[in-house]
């Protein structure tokens, strides 16, 4: 049983920085990739940035510059460093995991942590 538990959430100014964190517990394998994806209210989730095993990197386009994914592949944890932040960055911040195994995708989700960015 996967587990991935979220840290670092909380209440910021505009302009100011968070850093979130993620560990996976109960995991006996390496995830393909982890990332964070984020849910603001009435808002489908989206994907803020992710990493690949291989250390590739993704982020939206709206976090770019601003935003950094630094990971550390064999203790299956990963982090979010959010600088810069704006009021629309406000949502509820979810850890990912994928793993792909005989040609499927696996998805494993945190439970969350809220992020609020007030002007």
């Amino acid at each position: 049983q996967v587990q991935l538990v979220e840290s670092g959430g909380g209440l910021v100014q505009a302009g100011g920085s968070l850093r979130l964190s993620c560990a996976a517990s109960g995991s006996g394998f390496r995830f393909n990739a982890m990332g964070w994806y984020r849910q603001a209210p009435g808002k489908q989730r989206e994907l803020v940035a992710a990493i690949a095993s291989g250390g590739s990197t993704n982020y939206a386009d709206s976090v770019k510059g601003r935003f950094s994914i630094p990971a550390d592949n064999a203790k299956n944890t990963v982090a979010l460093q959010m600088n810069s932040l704006k009021v629309e960055d406000t949502a509820v911040y979810y850890c990912n995991a994928v793993v792909f195994s005989l040609g499927q995708r696996y998805d494993y989700w945190g439970r969350g942590t809220q992020v609020t960015v007030s002007s």
